[in-house]
């Protein structure tokens, strides 16, 4: 995994420093740009393998930089791990909502900011061969494009969604807790497990036909999330 490119998109110089070396010294290449506008020309003219971008920025601030990202088939699939002062969850739902990988608040650990990294590139490069379809009642996953349908329909996943997506699918009745998928998908054991519940939302609005009372997706509360069996659904 080592030597992938990582644009640090900070306009606090001190704070860029810090989160290059800690990179560095992990084996990745980071580079760092303070100013929005010139992040995102970075961004769409180098493609790295991964951007950590602060939402305060200079120019463009993160929110309309990660929109822009996520909009174009060059750069779409590219991760975006989001860095913010604010404590406004707000801010940090507009932020997922846009197609953001994760997000860290500040003041954040370098070892935790090192570790998602490492999680999200990984689930870049699946390791081994697995079937080629899943079918879920209306929903078909095709596992080595990492795509999925409803109802034949291509879903516009981002590629967090489509491996929740995915991992809910392979263990189809069966509830599978938060801290469980925050380890999976993210790499991380204990954490704000907001994170989840934020990227199940997100996914709702994507494959139910009506988010505020899922069929699809269930939440048993104080467990975590189930994926209905075809037969299962009402």
């Amino acid at each position: 995994m080592a030597g992938e490119r990582i644009l640090v998109v900070e306009d606090e110089a001190a704070i860029a420093d810090l989160v290059a070396e800690g990179l560095r010294r992990q084996g990745f290449r980071p580079e760092k740009v303070h100013d929005g506008d010139q992040a995102l020309e970075m961004i769409e003219t180098t493609r790295p393998d991964l951007v950590v971008l602060d939402l305060m920025l200079p120019g463009l601030d993160g929110w309309e930089i990660c929109r822009r990202m996520k909009e174009s088939p060059a750069t779409k699939e590219i991760p975006v791990i989001m860095l913010t002062a604010r404590r406004d969850e707000r801010d940090v739902v507009a932020g997922l909502e846009l197609g953001a990988d994760d997000y860290l608040r500040k003041p954040f650990s370098l070892l935790e900011l090192t570790a998602r990294v490492k999680a999200l590139l990984r689930r870049l490069r699946p390791s081994g061969e697995e079937g080629e379809f899943l079918q879920c009642g209306p929903l078909r996953l095709d596992i080595k494009g990492q795509e999925a349908f409803l109802d034949e329909t291509p879903l516009n996943l981002s590629l967090t969604e489509y491996r929740i997506l995915e991992l809910l699918a392979k263990n189809a009745g069966r509830t599978v807790s938060r801290d469980e998928l925050l380890a999976r998908i993210w790499g991380l054991y204990g954490g704000d497990t907001r994170t989840v519940d934020v990227h199940i939302w997100r996914l709702r609005r994507k494959i139910e036909a009506t988010p505020e009372t899922p069929r699809l997706i269930e939440t048993l509360r104080g467990r975590g999330y189930r994926l209905n069996r075809g037969g299962d659904l009402p």
